[in-house]
């Protein structure tokens, strides 16, 4: 389907990382000063749990991503490097420590995502909404992008987060139809176009993110991106898969960098508004970008 660096010497050797994929060690004062914010606020952030490539770009710009809700989830994807068991108890003064974050950083535009919370009755959306309205109440100019899970499609739960009215919510499909029982054990392929559909349908920017390199084909690639324009999403993420652990799926190919931009080209030509296409893109990569 495309160009491709993944090696088929043996079935029990790790393809080789191209360089396209390879990153600048996290450096700088800028970084150093995001990080001793969020171990200071004892904060969670999805850069260090999810191990994202971006790390060091972000934090070194005075970016991070929060990850509210502690740092333990329900669920156990096999994609995912966030740490899946029995989380602690809810931590209710967390909404302002991260606001009070938010506002010593002076963050312009602030992503906030979560673990699943499964075990909650509310799936955490209370907590979600204080820390909405706490982020407001300290940073009043701050605009809000939140990545939010599916509340197991108990959608009186998402609907709290829609009528806080952040300026973009996004819920990440992550892959494509035929591979989501294998990637996203727990989560359904239609319930989350139907979350889509329910925060684009109450007039809220809708954005979500596809992960390649898990064996998915070029056409069901398009055809996720025809369900996701389908359900309203109009901001539209391309990133490779990369595999956290041995424990976690194996990267089926290494995407190259000019598969990526065709991807961009098919989601334009079929009306996204924003397409943010390349290996090292992730759901809230250049996420300030996106509110023009």
């Amino acid at each position: 389907m495309s160009e491709t660096t993944a090696t088929k010497e043996s079935l029990n050797e790790k393809p080789r990382k191209p360089e396209w994929l390879k990153v600048k060690l996290p450096i700088g004062e800028e970084y150093r000063k995001v990080r001793d914010l969020v171990s200071q606020n004892k904060l969670h952030t999805i850069c260090s749990s999810g191990n994202c490539p971006n790390m060091g770009e972000c934090w070194g710009a005075g970016t991070a991503t929060f990850m509210i809700l502690g740092n333990i989830c329900t669920r156990s994807c096999a994609f995912c490097a966030v740490a899946t068991g029995r989380p602690g108890a809810v931590e209710t003064d967390e909404p302002m420590r991260v606001a009070n974050s938010v506002k010593l950083m002076g963050v312009k535009h602030c992503v906030i995502t979560s673990v699943d919370r499964d075990d909650l009755k509310d799936g955490g959306s209370a907590i979600w909404v204080e820390t909405i309205r706490a982020i407001r109440l300290l940073s009043p100019g701050t605009t809000l992008e939140t990545l939010v899970p599916d509340f197991q499609g108990k959608w009186e739960n998402l609907q709290l987060v829609i009528d806080e009215a952040p300026e973009i919510i996004s819920h990440n499909l992550e892959t494509v139809r035929r591979l989501t029982r294998q990637v996203r054990i727990q989560a359904k392929y239609d319930r989350s176009l139907e979350a889509l559909n329910r925060i684009s349908t109450a007039g809220v920017r809708a954005k979500s993110g596809i992960m390649l390199g898990l064996g998915e084909t070029e056409k069901e690639v398009l055809e996720s991106m025809d369900d996701l324009k389908k359900a309203g999403v109009s901001i539209l993420t391309l990133g490779q898969y990369l595999q956290p652990t041995r424990s976690h799926l194996p990267v089926a190919e290494f995407i190259h960098p000019e598969v990526f931009k065709r991807y961009k080209q098919a989601g334009l030509e079929k009306g996204f508004k924003y397409v943010e296409s390349g290996p090292l893109v992730r759901s809230s990569y250049h996420a300030e970008k996106h509110l023009v």
